[in-house]
């Protein structure tokens, strides 16, 4: 990123730049459809700008993948507390963000799953498993405020759905598949919750 004359450097607005155009790239063209020489070009900084921000190609990526992770947590998360209280709210809530999202021109599923697929080691299958732990968190959560008689064993099938509907989403025209999930959630949900009635 060139600097204008008579500007001062600022290290973590430039970090956070190449993270940002970094994430751009490789969520589109995946982790080796791109490399280091592009990645400096498409973010206007040499090699040596990167190395010093991020040191290697894998750290650069493993900075990518956890920002994004932390976001979109974060979004769905926020998503669920928007909807106030009611449990079957907050999960439909969940899954109507997922819907929007699934709508976005350049949607290309998950990234972090996405990543583990293509990297099977350490960080991405380590960032994909406390990513996918986060979600089932969030799912967890929604099922224990809903009194579901096993809210473990229901956030990991509300899990399923959602990472089911983000692969559909990705891989098969046609509309439908978080509105299909969330459909599947709250039958879940309200099932799990009338047999503990």
């Amino acid at each position: 990123m060139p600097v204008p004359t008579g500007s001062s450097l600022d290290p973590d607005r430039t970090r956070a730049a190449i993270l940002r155009t970094a994430e751009g790239v490789l969520y589109a063209r995946g982790l080796d459809g791109v490399g280091i020489a592009e990645l400096c070009a498409t973010a206007g900084i040499s090699k040596e700008t990167l190395y010093r921000h991020f040191g290697s190609k894998d750290e650069l990526v493993r900075c990518v993948l956890e920002a994004r992770s932390d976001r979109v947590t974060h979004w769905l998360a926020r998503a669920a507390a928007d909807a106030g209280d009611d449990p079957a709210a907050q999960l439909a809530a969940v899954f109507d963000a997922l819907g929007r999202w699934f709508d976005e021109p350049g949607f290309r599923g998950c990234a972090i799953v996405n990543a583990a697929t293509q990297h099977h080691t350490a960080p991405a299958s380590t960032i994909a498993a406390r990513h996918l732990g986060r979600y089932l968190d969030l799912l967890t959560s929604i099922a224990t405020r809903a009194g579901a008689a096993d809210p473990a064993a229901l956030g990991r099938r509300l899990l399923l759905l959602l990472e089911g509907a983000t692969v559909v989403a990705d891989h098969l025209e046609g509309p439908g598949a978080a509105a299909d999930a969330r459909e599947a959630a709250l039958a879940l949900l309200n099932s799990a919750v009338k047999r503990r009635a």
